[in-house]
């Protein structure tokens, strides 16, 4: 009875504190307007200062990423010694009624990287439920690629399994199990030397992916220990989207460039990798939830004891940002992509008791963990609404009284200067976007004002950070509280091709 009082409370809590604040500043608005209004300058300074600290790490990033893309890594991992020969590389590629060529372009990439392929070992892991579209595409890699010198694998996923959420999780998980008997042990291929990569349909790794991968295992202070995460860049279809959902693919990208310049913070995200052994002892993905990506990080900091690290990479995968066969079904589902990725407060209730119940890990860890999942998902479903909509508030709800006060008469002028200059950070992820486009724009010939249309589009931010990311995130908050039917399943992206915005 405790424990699932318990439970509900780490359920309830990321909506308790997300609707609260925004309901206590509009009751307070009529009645203590100048509170509010000082609270929202205040706000706004806080949030200037947060983008320009985390400007710096995007610049950082960016800058790293640029260095390791340019770096030869096959002769760096030669230089290095021998060691590096003995790391092989199980990739899992989760596939559910997924176009052919989408995961045909995967497979290319893998095929394309200059890691030895005789390491690689590929695992196309479909679902039954998939029918005959899932098994004819298997049949065409597997004639495609299953005479290659790497190992491709294809698993099949059984239905309605008890217990299992249908989704990513489950299926990596059976895939994992499937190649470690089939494969991986009949060769007598030690456990620890066996990274594992997890990645989406689409997700196609750089052409040094892998040895980027194998130098941060062989370098790294506490190499079975730590997650290995690439920096995700949903660019494989970018010109071909609605101009939000090329914005919230830009800015998804950019929040991954500063979560790599602060690796205290970093958690895993889509596509990531980690140590075969570890994933065995941690008992792989949880096969009842959506958020599995984030998840094996929680499960890992739990199983030893807060001794469990991401080391970034700083190496670009690329995917595809949200599309559609209309420029409304891609919003559709781009608001669904937003309110599924929001649904990672399911790890709130794990790390308030599972993890917060470890007495094996530090009072410091359990709070420094549980401070930055509430504040991260607070700021996601509050901030833009501070920001951008509740500074006109205090004059709207406030009365006359407040009205004719200096304060009233100056706080749009402060609350709009503070805003203007943290447009600098808008600036520069705008002509950060554009030097990421830079080599596709100028593959294709594209005019001069191409460029400047793409900058342009970021005067959309504000609208787009409302709809498409503060109201998904309260969304799944909110249906965290409801429970029961109201609570998500695994929803798959779609990965149909729109027209050029």
């Amino acid at each position: 009875m405790r424990s699932g009082f318990v439970r509900r409370f780490w359920e309830v809590l990321p909506a308790i504190l997300s609707w609260g604040t925004l309901a206590t500043l509009i009751a307070l608005s009529w009645k203590a307007p100048m509170f509010v209004a000082i609270f929202i300058v205040l706000y706004d300074l806080y949030w200037l200062l947060k983008s320009l600290y985390l400007l710096v790490y995007l610049h950082v990033a960016f800058r790293r990423m640029k260095k390791n893309v340019e770096t030869d890594w096959p002769r760096k991992l030669e230089a290095s010694g021998s060691r590096w020969r003995e790391i092989y590389h199980l990739i899992i590629l989760p596939s559910y009624r997924e176009p052919y060529e989408v995961v045909k372009a995967s497979m290319e990439s893998f095929f394309a990287n200059r890691y030895p392929r005789e390491r690689l070992i590929v695992v196309l892991a479909t679902e039954e439920r998939g029918g005959e579209p899932d098994r004819e595409v298997a049949a065409r890699l597997t004639a495609e690629f299953g005479n290659l010198p790497l190992r491709f694998f294809v698993t099949i996923h059984p239905a309605n399994i008890p217990g299992e959420l249908p989704g990513k999780g489950s299926n990596e998980t059976w895939a994992a199990k499937k190649v470690i008997e089939e494969v991986i042990d009949p060769l007598h291929i030690p456990h620890e030397n066996v990274l594992v990569s997890v990645f989406d349909s689409d997700t196609r790794p750089g052409p040094d992916y892998f040895s980027v991968l194998t130098n941060a295992f062989l370098t790294a202070a506490r190499p079975h220990r730590s997650s290995y995460q690439p920096i995700p860049l949903y660019m494989n279809n970018i010109r071909k989207v609605s101009v939000f959902a090329r914005l919230n693919a830009f800015s998804s990208s950019f929040w991954q460039f500063m979560q790599q310049g602060r690796p205290e913070q970093l958690v895993t995200f889509s596509s990531h990798s980690m140590p075969l052994q570890e994933l065995i002892e941690v008992g792989f993905w949880n096969t009842d939830i959506v958020s599995e990506d984030s998840r094996i990080f929680f499960q890992c900091l739990n199983r030893y004891d807060g001794d469990w690290r991401t080391v970034p990479l700083f190496y670009p995968v690329s995917l595809d940002a949200v599309s559609g066969t209309t420029t409304f079904e891609s919003l559709i589902s781009l608001y669904k992509q937003q309110r599924r990725w929001a649904w990672g407060i399911e790890n709130i209730p794990f790390i308030g008791m599972e993890f917060g119940g470890n007495p094996r890990v530090t009072l410091r860890k359990k709070i420094f963990w549980m401070l930055v999942g509430l504040e991260g998902f607070w700021s996601w479903a509050t901030s833009s609404f501070v920001i951008f909509l509740f500074g006109f508030l205090p004059n709207t709800l406030g009365g006359d009284a407040f009205r004719e006060t200096i304060v009233s008469y100056n706080l749009p002028q402060i609350t709009g200067t503070i805003i203007n200059i943290s447009m600098v950070g808008i600036v520069a992820s705008a002509i950060a976007s554009v030097l990421l486009l830079a080599p596709e724009l100028r593959r294709e010939r594209f005019k001069w004002y191409y460029y400047a249309w793409y900058a342009v589009q970021w005067a959309l931010i504000p609208f787009t950070f409302i709809i498409f990311s503060a109201i998904p995130a309260l969304d799944a908050q909110t249906r965290m509280v409801l429970g029961g039917k109201f609570k998500l399943g695994f929803w798959r992206t779609p990965k149909q091709q729109a027209g050029n915005s």
